[in-house]
C-alpha cells in the first residue's frame, strides 16, 4: 500500500509567489458543487478577460510539478434569494410619508422632572382610601379621596415651578363644591353630574385653559395622562428606590410595627368596651375576602387617577397654543341680510305671542285645534330647538363678520345685538309655556331638567351680549363658570325635592296627585311627601322606605338626605294598605 501525503506532520511549502497549496480534487469538486448552486450577481469590468488556465493535479511527490490555477474562497450560502438591484422609478410605488399635524408638538410639554417623594405619598394614600371607601357607594368618601390626589397634583405643579394663578384656584374650588353634592343629596342624576363637571373642572385646573379650544378640549386633556403618568410613577419609584435601598427597611418596618400595635390593642379596647366597639366598627371600612377583586380594581383606578393628575400638573397640554384662523370676512349686505332677515322673524313670532298673551289662549287653541297639554309641550321644544340654533348662528356669524372698520363693527353689534334681545324673549316664552304646561299635569324630573337647561341657555346669550359690549376675552371661561354653577345649584337645590314640593301644593290646590311617580324619586323627597295626610303619605313613600332599608351603607358614603330621610321615617313610620295604595295608583292611571 502507498502512504498518502496528507497524514504528513510537516507542513507543506507554498508554490512560489505566495499561492495556496494546490486542493484534493474531491474538495474542489464539493465546492465547485456549492458555487454552481449559489446564483452569483454579474460583476462588469473595464478589463479584458484573461484565458482561464487549467493545470492538471500535482502527484505527491512528482518531480515535474505545474503551478495550480488561484483559488477562491466561495460564498457562504443562506438559501435566500439575492438582492436584485431596485428600478429608476421605484420611490412612485411607496406611500407618501405623513408628517405629524403641527399643533401635536404645538401643544406638548417638556418632559417632566422625576415624581417627587411627597407627591408619591400623596398618590399612595389616594390608592389606599379609593379601595377602601369608594366601594360602598358615593357620599362624602368623594371628598376624602379628592384631597391626597389634589396633593399630589399640587406637589408636582410646584417641582415643575408652575405658580398658582387665580383661575386656577376657581376652577379648584368649583370642583370641590361640586363634589359635596353627593355627599347632601341623594338624587343620581344631579350626582352624576356633579362628578363629571367636578373632574372637568379639576383638568381645567391642571391645563389653565383661557381660549374657546382650551376651555372646550381641557377636560379630556386629563384622559391623555393616564398611560403617560403610570410610566413616570413607575420610572420615579424605580429611580429612588436604587438610590436608597438602606432607608426602605426601617420604613417598612416601622409601619409593620404601627400596623401590629393598632389591631392589638384595637382587639382588646373592643371587646373591654361596646361604645368604644360600635365607634370603631362605624369608623372603619367594612372589608371582606369577597370584595378583594373589587377593592384591588378600586386601589389600582386611585393610583392611576392621581398619578395622571400629577402628571398633568407637572407637563400640561397647551390647548391655548392651537391658533384657530378666522373666516374671510364677508361684504356687508351679503352678511347682514339674513341675520336681518331672522331678526324680522323673531319679532312677527314675539309679536305673536304677546297677542296670546293679552288675548288669552282659548281663542288660540280653538283656532288651532290643540289641547292645551300640546300647546305648552310642542311649543316649549320647538322653542328650545329655536335657542340653541341661534348660539350656533351667532358663533358662525362672528367667524364671518366683515372686520375693515368702526362702521363694520357698528354693524355687527347692532345686529347680533337685537337677535340676542330677541332669542331672550323666546327664552322667555318657552318658560311661561313650561309653567303652564307644569300646573295642568304636575312637574317631573324631566321637566325640571330642560327647564334649567333652558335657563342657563338664557345666561349664555346675556354674557354673550356683555362680550359685544365689554370685549370677550373672558367669555369661554365665564360660560364655563356659569355652568358649573348651573349644575351645582341644580344639585343642591335637588330636582326630586322640586318636584315633590311642587306636586304637593298642585295637590292642596286642585287634589290632582300621581302617587306611582313619588315611589321612583329618591330621599330628598321625603321632607315634603312627609307633609301629606294620611294614606296618601304611607303610599307615597312606601317605595322611598323600600330603598332605604333595603341598603346599608356606612357613613362615608351616605349622604345627608338619607340620614335626614332615615330620621324622618324612624320618628313616624309609614303603615301603608295595600289595597287603598293599589286604587290610588289605578285611580291616577
Amino acid at each position: 500500500m502507498s502512504e498518502t501525503p496528507s497524514n504528513s506532520s510537516k507542513e507543506p511549502e507554498s508554490a512560489p509567489g505566495g499561492d495556496p497549496e494546490p486542493r484534493s480534487p474531491r474538495e474542489a469538486t464539493a465546492e465547485q458543487d456549492i458555487q454552481d448552486a449559489v446564483p452569483q450577481p454579474r460583476a462588469v469590468s473595464t478589463r479584458k478577460e484573461e484565458p482561464a488556465r487549467t493545470t492538471a493535479p500535482a502527484r505527491a511527490g512528482g518531480a515535474g510539478q505545474t503551478r495550480p490555477a488561484p483559488h477562491r474562497t466561495p460564498p457562504t450560502h443562506t438559501g435566500r434569494r439575492p438582492l436584485e438591484p431596485l428600478p429608476a422609478n421605484w420611490q412612485q410605488w411607496q406611500s407618501p410619508q405623513h408628517d405629524p399635524p403641527a399643533w401635536i408638538g404645538e401643544i406638548g410639554s417638556v418632559e417632566p422632572a422625576r415624581i417627587s417623594v411627597a407627591a408619591l405619598w400623596c398618590v399612595a394614600v389616594t390608592g389606599l382610601l379609593s379601595g377602601l371607601l369608594l366601594g360602598d357607594g358615593l357620599g362624602l368618601n368623594l371628598l376624602i379621596v379628592t384631597v391626597p390626589a389634589a396633593l399630589a397634583a399640587y406637589f408636582a405643579a410646584r417641582d415643575a415651578g408652575r405658580r398658582l394663578r387665580p383661575w386656577t384656584l376657581v376652577w379648584a374650588v368649583g370642583g370641590v363644591a361640586l363634589l359635596s353634592v353627593p355627599a347632601l343629596r341623594d338624587a343620581g342624576w344631579p350626582t352624576f353630574l356633579a362628578v363629571t363637571s367636578a373632574l372637568a373642572l379639576g383638568s381645567l385646573a391642571l391645563h389653565g385653559c383661557r381660549t374657546w379650544l382650551g376651555v372646550l378640549l381641557g377636560p379630556f386633556g386629563l384622559l391623555g395622562s393616564l398611560g403617560t403618568g403610570v410610566f413616570w410613577g413607575l420610572r420615579g419609584v424605580r429611580e429612588r428606590a436604587e438610590g436608597s435601598r438602606g432607608r426602605w427597611a426601617p420604613v417598612l418596618r416601622t409601619a409593620a410595627v404601627a400596623l401590629v400595635l393598632l389591631i392589638v390593642f384595637g382587639a382588646l379596647f373592643a371587646s373591654a368596651d361596646a361604645a368604644f366597639a360600635d365607634l370603631l366598627g362605624g369608623l372603619a371600612p367594612d372589608v371582606s375576602v369577597a370584595d378583594g377583586p373589587w377593592r384591588t380594581l378600586l386601589f389600582v383606578l386611585g393610583l392611576v387617577g392621581a398619578l395622571a393628575a400629577a402628571h398633568t400638573a407637572a407637563a400640561p397640554l397647551r390647548w391655548d397654543r392651537i391658533t384657530v384662523r378666522p373666516g374671510a370676512p364677508r361684504g356687508r349686505v351679503e352678511w347682514a341680510l339674513p341675520l336681518i332677515v331672522l331678526n324680522l322673524l323673531f319679532a312677527v313670532f314675539i309679536g305673536v305671542q304677546l297677542t296670546v298673551l293679552f288675548g288669552g289662549y282659548d281663542k288660540v287653541l280653538s283656532e288651532t285645534d290643540l289641547t292645551y297639554s300640546e300647546y305648552a309641550t310642542q311649543g316649549f321644544w320647538q322653542l328650545l330647538g329655536a335657542t340653541l340654533l341661534t348660539l350656533l348662528v351667532i358663533g358662525l356669524a362672528r367667524r364671518w363678520a366683515p372686520r375693515d372698520g368702526a362702521r363694520d363693527r357698528m354693524l355687527v353689534s347692532a345686529v347680533l345685538g337685537v337677535l340676542c334681545v330677541l332669542t331672550l324673549v323666546v327664552v322667555a316664552s318657552a318658560l311661561r309655556r313650561m309653567d303652564l304646561y307644569v300646573d295642568a299635569y304636575g312637574l317631573t324630573r324631566l321637566r325640571v331638567s330642560v327647564a334649567a337647561m333652558e335657563l342657563w341657555l338664557g345666561l349664555v346669550i346675556v354674557l354673550i351680549m356683555a362680550a359685544g359690549a365689554f370685549g370677550g376675552r373672558w367669555l369661554p371661561r365665564a360660560v364655563a363658570v356659569s355652568g358649573a354653577a348651573g349644575v351645582l345649584i341644580f344639585g343642591l337645590l335637588s330636582p326630586d325635592a322640586l318636584v315633590a314640593e311642587r306636586n304637593v301644593e298642585r295637590y292642596g290646590a286642585s287634589d290632582k296627585i300621581d302617587i306611582n311617580y313619588f315611589q321612583q324619586l329618591s330621599a330628598d323627597a321625603v321632607p315634603a311627601l312627609d307633609t301629606l295626610p294620611e294614606p296618601l303619605r304611607s303610599c307615597a313613600l312606601e317605595g322611598i322606605e323600600r330603598e332605604l332599608g333595603d341598603s346599608d351603607e356606612p357613613w362615608y358614603a351616605t349622604s345627608w338626605s338619607e340620614s335626614k330621610a332615615r330620621d324622618i321615617l324612624d320618628e313616624r313610620p309609614i303603615e301603608p294598605r295595600w289595597e287603598e295604595c293599589s286604587a290610588m295608583i289605578l285611580l291616577n292611571d
